[in-house]
């Protein structure tokens, strides 16, 4: 971090309710060339067509002519191109390019916004932030439920959050810290920005965030500091008669609670806070749910962060909370790396398998936390009778029964996957 984010970092710290100008004069070379080693460099080129690569080839000159842009008010945002990435399963997911200049100056900004707000954030708050971690976030509602008596759970999902997000709410929230008029401007190209569609048209988007903005995350944070933490650490919980907890990661979210009424009131008022902002629930994913150490069982269970949280009894027959991978992404999972394999079958194996390798140890090194071995497992033995049977069915190449097939993977590091045990920061509420 530069000198100048450190010190508006510490002015933000100090004084809650600074509203601080001249932000846009740091969008300097120093900023972008710090960005520039923050950006993605494998990332598809924007509509543009400029890759990192050819980007970085002229960067020195490239910066120098960026910067004078933006002093001279010259920069001008290019439009989004959106392209369909098809996924292992089949189906296709949109995904937002920006151009690499407009990343390297969102990210800029984004560093300046998350000097100020990260004074401001809560701590429950744990997506796209330094320091903390989905599994921070995973660890400390699991030994929060364990230990503090909660018995209510609400799991809640916003409908297509990131494209719902008001631009009008989104503005007047980064006023209350930034009196700064240019740098707003430039957030709110970024916000009215058009979309190239994959046909050829052009759009542009009334609500949300920029598709695939490198900014898209901090605003993201912004918002729902204002629509939900601070609401529920200033308005919910003091109202609450018993002990009340809200862990969110960037829109996905759970809140606890140890009374009933508590929960019931909660549930009642949240879609009239949402709605205020422009936010909806999804029905069909929100629920009201009792979760207690003293009612355990499979149906007893609710999911965050891909994992399903769920009461059983350990060796003594006490209760206590487990975390396995999530039905619906272990299903994903597997049914992505059947058809990858599938695709890859008449490919050398040495082109393909140690990409599976990498593939597998992600899945493990996300989900390979104790309590969830038999997921690792029941995932690690699919991918093994999947590799059997496509290898096998392969025209006039060599077969393999099982112990050679294992002796095969175990050249390439194909190893049973397992769960780790690591120290990780728990924040108790």
């Amino acid at each position: 971090m530069t000198t100048a984010l450190h010190a508006i970092a510490f002015k933000a710290q100090s004084h809650p309710r600074h509203r601080f100008q001249n932000l846009y004069g740091l969008l300097n070379s120093n900023l972008l060339y710090q960005s520039w080693g923050q950006l993605n460099k494998q990332a598809r080129p924007g509509i543009d067509g400029v890759t990192t690569e050819v980007y970085r080839q002229s960067l020195p000159q490239n910066i120098q002519c960026l910067h004078q842009r933006l002093c001279d008010k010259r920069y001008r945002t290019q439009a989004i191109k959106r392209v369909l990435i098809p996924k292992g399963n089949g189906k296709q997911r949109p995904l937002g390019l920006p151009t690499v200049e407009d990343k390297l100056v969102q990210q800029s900004v984004a560093q300046l916004l998350q000097s100020i707000w990260e004074q401001d954030f809560l701590p429950f708050s744990y997506g796209y932030r330094p320091r903390k971690s989905a599994h921070q976030a995973v660890h400390s509602l699991g030994l929060n439920l364990q230990f503090k008596g909660y018995g209510y759970i609400v799991e809640a999902d916003i409908k297509g959050f990131f494209d719902q997000l008001d631009h009008g709410w989104l503005l007047r929230m980064l006023a209350l810290r930034i009196d700064d008029k240019a740098l707003l401007t430039l957030v709110k190209q970024w916000l009215k920005v058009r979309v190239q569609t994959p046909d050829g048209k052009f759009s542009k988007a009334a609500a949300g965030t920029p598709q695939g903005g490198v900014i898209s995350p901090v605003l993201a944070n912004i918002y729902l500091h204002y629509v939900l933490d601070l609401w529920f650490e200033k308005k919910v919980k003091p109202r609450m008669r018993g002990r009340a907890m809200l862990i969110r990661y960037a829109d996905d979210y759970v809140v606890a609670f140890q009374l009933k009424t508590d929960a019931e009131r909660f549930y009642r008022v949240l879609p009239q806070r949402l709605n205020k902002f422009g936010l909806q629930l999804a029905p069909e994913k929100t629920h009201l749910k009792r979760f207690s150490r003293f009612h355990p069982g499979r149906k007893r269970q609710f999911q965050f962060l891909g994992f399903e949280f769920y009461w059983s009894l350990d060796v003594n027959k006490r209760p206590r909370l487990r975390r396995r991978t999530a039905v619906k992404k272990q299903k994903d999972t597997m049914e992505t790396l059947y058809h990858w394999i599938k695709a890859k079958r008449s490919e050398r194996l040495r082109e393909w398998l140690p990409t599976l390798k990498h593939k597998l140890q992600g899945f493990q090194n996300y989900f390979g936390l104790p309590d969830n071995s038999r997921s690792l497992s029941r995932l690690y033995s699919y991918v093994l009778h999947s590799i059997h049977k496509w290898l096998n069915r392969r025209s006039q190449r060599k077969s393999y029964n099982w112990n050679s097939l294992k002796e095969m993977l175990g050249y390439f590091g194909l190893k049973p996957l397992s769960v780790y045990k690591r120290s990780i920061l728990v924040d108790w509420y």
